[in-house]
Formats: C-alpha cells, sequence, structure tokens
C-alpha cells in the first residue's frame, strides 16, 4: 500500500505531462486547416466602369395616320420585315377621295378653256395684223388667254393639294426594317396623328446604360467595351462608348452611356436587358489578389497569407481593382501565398493545407 502511495504522484506528474503535451499538439500540429491559397503576381490591371441598361434601336419610326379613316388593308403584320416605300396600312375616307376627283374635273374643264383662248388669241393676232381686228379685241384676247392660264395654275396647285392628303391615307415604311408594333386591324376606324405602327432598324441597335455620376468623368467617346446580354449570359459582344449625355438625374445620380456593338449580334431586340464594363484604363505590372481574399476589420484591409505553412494575418492598402482582382500597393510582395476564401474561424499560427496543391500533386 505505501509502495502504491509513494507511486500516485509520479503516475499523476506524467499524467499532467501527457495532457499538457496533447494539448499543445491539438493547439499547434492537430490544428491543420484546409484552404484554397493561390501565389500573387505581377499582372495587367483593367479598369472598367461596371453599369447595366438596355437594347434600343437607334433607328426606329413611329407611325401615324395624318386623316381619320377605316383601315381597308394591311401589307404586313407584327415581326415582318417591311421594305423603304412600302405601304403598310390603306385607309378609307370619301372626303379626300371626291376632293381629288372634283378638282380633276376642274383642272380638265380649265385646261379645256385655256386651249380655247389660245385659239383665239392666234386668230385675233393674225386679224389684228390684217386690220380685221381692232387693238381692244386683240387685249381681251391675250387678257382671256393669261386669266384661264392662272386659273390653270390654282386649279393644279389645288389638286396636288389634294392628292397630297389622299396620299395621307396610307401608312408608308420609311426605312427598311421589321415591323415591331401594329395596334390596328382590318375595319378599325382610326383619329388623326394616332400612333398605329413601329418600324426598327434591326442592324442599328445600341446599348443604352445608367452610368454612377462618380464614374462619368472617367469615361470618353471611343472607349472599348464589353457587353452582356441577360439572355445569353454565355456570350460577351465588343462595343464603344457612342456619346454620353451630359445630363445628370437627380433621384438615380446617374447618366446614360449610349454604347454602339462593334458587329451585329444575332438574337438581340429592341428592350432586352444587358451590362457593359466599359474599359477606362488598363495598366501592366500590377501586383494583384483576388477581391474574396481581402478582408476588412476596424476599417482596415488584410489578408491571410501562407508563411512557412502557416497562416499569417498581414495587413496591407489596396488600390485600384477591376471586377475580380484588387492592386495590393503595401503589405505583400510578388510571390507570396495569400488564401483566396478566408475563414472568420482563422488564427495566426493554424497550420495549412492548401487544396489547390494537394489536388495538383494527386
Amino acid at each position: 500500500m505505501q509502495n502504491l502511495q509513494k507511486m500516485l504522484p509520479k503516475f499523476s506528474i506524467a499524467l499532467a505531462v501527457v495532457l499538457v503535451l496533447t494539448v499543445g499538439y491539438l493547439l499547434t500540429r492537430g490544428n491543420t486547416v484546409d484552404v484554397e491559397a493561390k501565389k500573387i503576381t505581377k499582372s495587367e490591371l483593367v479598369e472598367a466602369v461596371y453599369a447595366t441598361g438596355y437594347v434600343e434601336a437607334e433607328n426606329i419610326a413611329s407611325l401615324s395616320a395624318e386623316l381619320s379613316g377605316t383601315v381597308r388593308s394591311l401589307s404586313a403584320l407584327e415581326g415582318e420585315r417591311v421594305r423603304k416605300g412600302q405601304t403598310i396600312i390603306v385607309f378609307d375616307n370619301d372626303q379626300p377621295r371626291l376632293a381629288v376627283e372634283e378638282l380633276r374635273a376642274a383642272v380638265a374643264e380649265v385646261q379645256a378653256e385655256l386651249k380655247d383662248n389660245r385659239l383665239r388669241l392666234e386668230r385675233n393676232q393674225m386679224l389684228f395684223r390684217s386690220g380685221a381686228v381692232s387693238r381692244q379685241q386683240l387685249d381681251e384676247a391675250e387678257r382671256n388667254c393669261t386669266q384661264s392660264f392662272e386659273s390653270l395654275r390654282q386649279r393644279q396647285a389645288q389638286l396636288a393639294s389634294r392628292e397630297d392628303d389622299l396620299g395621307k391615307l396610307k401608312v408608308i415604311a420609311p426605312f427598311n426594317g421589321i415591323l415591331t408594333m401594329l395596334s390596328v386591324k382590318d375595319g378599325d376606324f382610326v383619329k388623326p396623328n394616332t400612333v398605329i405602327a413601329t418600324v426598327t432598324d434591326p442592324s442599328r441597335y445600341v446599348v443604352v446604360v445608367e452610368v454612377d455620376e462618380l464614374d462619368v468623368p472617367r469615361l470618353r467617346v471611343g472607349l472599348p467595351a464589353v457587353i452582356a446580354f441577360d439572355s445569353m449570359p454565355e456570350k460577351r459582344f465588343d462595343a464603344a462608348v457612342l456619346r454620353i449625355v451630359p445630363q445628370t438625374d437627380r433621384v438615380t445620380k446617374t447618366s446614360r452611356v449610349y454604347l454602339r456593338l462593334e458587329a451585329p449580334a444575332e438574337a438581340i431586340q429592341g428592350g432586352m436587358t444587358a451590362t457593359a464594363n466599359i474599359v477606362y484604363n488598363t495598366r501592366q505590372g500590377a501586383l494583384l489578389v483576388s477581391k474574396s481574399a481581402v478582408f476588412e476589420e476596424e476599417r482596415r484591409n488584410y489578408v491571410w497569407m501562407i508563411d512557412k505553412g502557416k497562416l499569417k494575418k498581414r495587413q496591407v492598402r489596396t488600390g485600384d481593382s477591376d471586377l475580380t482582382f484588387i492592386e495590393i500597393l503595401e503589405g505583400l510582395a510578388e510571390g507570396d501565398v495569400v488564401v483566396t476564401a478566408p475563414l472568420e474561424n482563422f488564427r495566426d499560427g493554424m497550420e495549412t493545407r492548401i487544396l489547390k496543391e494537394r489536388h495538383k500533386k494527386s
């Protein structure tokens, strides 16, 4: 029993030593975290303004009826192509048609009268030279001829005006395009100045984006841009700044910027939503890390770097950025390995196992 009592203190000390070693191991060698990390290098920094907007046809015509009338015929339907000068809609209206018929008859009557008066004038001129008629009779023939000519000119002007009114009973395509809106059908009565059709030129679409007022000073006409449409998220289209509207909306604090596609894009339509990155600066030799690697604490920026296999929290000073990367001005050097997806439970001194390196080895 005495031997057992003598051995207990020694056993307790040994147990305590084992416990301390175990805890130490768990706090150091046993505390290993899997991380995604990347060695940072100097690369090209592309600075761009991000904006959202929509597709708009630069060449679009809203067509309306200039006179009232009933729709008599349609030569195209919504979604169909039309040619410049093509009659799309024809109306019926008796008033201008009857007016044209009456004036055409009046012109024919005056033309016949003028013809008779010219013959009389020629005959009186011959008789006057032979002394058969007086000067007064010759002057009267000349006056009648002049009056008939003036009357004909007036009637022809009136006829041209009424024929122009008759032409207003047609809606004609002003250019080659697609009929994107048609709001009438056969038999509909249409009032004057009512928009009833829209023709769009699909070869001249632009993308209109709203740019934050803080970014507008960075832009200028001709800058390159990359556009993605929500309907085709996997594709990218090159464009350029066409014009910048020098007016900021008081509510949204944005200005409209028009972008022209470098090449016609199939399957886009007016009104489609789009996103754009307008590149305003490209700089070589910038030290870049993934934006996801940088986190903020107490208004200071930090990254977790890996030093000799262990996590080390490092304060950094950041600069410009693009959609994916941010520039590091101070705190890191080329070749440093930085955790790209930091977690809240990271602590200084934790041992790391880099997932990407493990995948490469396997």
